[in-house]
């Protein structure tokens, strides 16, 4: 009997649920690629080597921005992650890719070919709305005819949605999340220190001293390059100037939310003041981040934990479960606003 995958390619992590072992197998969406086409690693093997490979070497993000920027190295990865974790069960399989509902035709049959075009020959390929896939995995019943209103905070985009009836009443994607906020606080280190920091150590900042509100405490040592003198040297940062460096972006995010629920229907908006706005995504993780929304909404915030998670966990309920495989489409019968 065919296997079904649902699939989530996430701008940082490729998530994909095995219905057979029924497990999710998680990755860093990140290749290596030796003589500039030639595969070195992908996974979590290649995002080790992320800032540290030498000039051979070329590591990057076949997802970018909500979208498949390397189609190639793209598809290379999914076959060979598939294959070494299902032991022969990929070939004429069936998959449920999950998709960012604001981007083009041209776009959402990328993800669609990325599987139907491949080696694996597929049995079928379906897409689902990302929006309707993350309130599932939040144990939401999205068949109800009650407005719901998630906000996914990925790496690259940020995804505002309200729900009902299983499909979007509202949608707004936009092209900013956690790597914008990571360069932001590279900015701001080297204006206020002439320190030059990488990506991955603005992320440990923000994950560890990081907030969305001010009055934070606590320090964390990073390494970085002395603009001056061009030698490493080491420096205390402490929690303020990280909310300093964030503050900005984050209101960004704040007025997208406002907007949103601006152009709510009122019943619906009835709805979701009672049952709160929905948190998820990677990048939904800065502490106080779900206050912060509070205040700017004066309406509850729910967190949930494993917030990365939520996409694959709701296509895993498309996967398995009756009541929910209509949230489903197929690429060729579907007409795309």
């Amino acid at each position: 009997m065919a296997n079904i995958y649902g699939v989530d390619l996430g701008t940082c992590n490729l998530k994909i649920f095995n219905k057979h072992t029924n497990k999710i197998i998680k990755e860093k969406n990140t290749i290596s690629v030796i003589n500039k086409n030639q595969l070195y690693a992908y996974g979590d093997n290649a995002y080790a080597m992320y800032e540290k490979a030498p000039e051979a070497i070329q590591v990057s993000f076949p997802v970018s921005g909500g979208v498949i920027a390397d189609y190639n190295n793209m598809q290379i990865m999914v076959q060979e992650l598939l294959e070494k974790n299902s032991r022969g069960h990929v070939r004429g399989s069936e998959f449920i890719v999950a998709v960012p509902t604001d981007i083009t035709e041209v776009e959402k049959k990328a993800f669609y070919d990325l599987f139907f075009k491949s080696k694996m020959k597929p049995k079928q390929v379906q897409l689902c709305d990302k929006p309707i896939a993350d309130a599932l995995g939040l144990g939401l019943d999205v068949n109800d005819p009650t407005g719901v209103m998630v906000v996914d905070i990925g790496a690259d985009t940020t995804e505002i949605s309200v729900i009902s009836l299983g499909g979007l009443v509202l949608s707004d994607l936009i092209h900013f999340g956690g790597n914008r906020l990571d360069e932001s606080i590279i900015s701001y280190i080297k204006k206020s220190f002439n320190l030059v920091i990488g990506q991955k150590t603005a992320m440990q900042l923000k994950e560890h001293i990081g907030s969305a509100l001010p009055g934070r405490e606590g320090e964390y040592t990073v390494v970085g390059l002395d603009v001056v003198s061009g030698l490493p040297i080491e420096v205390q940062i402490n929690a303020s100037l990280i909310y300093e460096a964030m503050k900005d972006n984050l209101a960004s995010i704040c007025n997208a939310i406002r907007m949103i629920l601006e152009k709510t229907p009122p019943e619906l908006a009835r709805d979701i003041i009672h049952s709160g706005i929905y948190l998820t995504g990677g990048g939904s993780q800065v502490a106080n981040m779900d206050k912060l929304f509070t205040q700017i909404t004066n309406i509850a915030v729910n967190t949930c934990e494993n917030p990365d998670e939520t996409v694959v966990r709701g296509l895993s309920l498309v996967v398995t479960n009756d009541k929910y495989k209509h949230l489903a489409y197929n690429m060729r019968t579907r007409i795309f606003r």
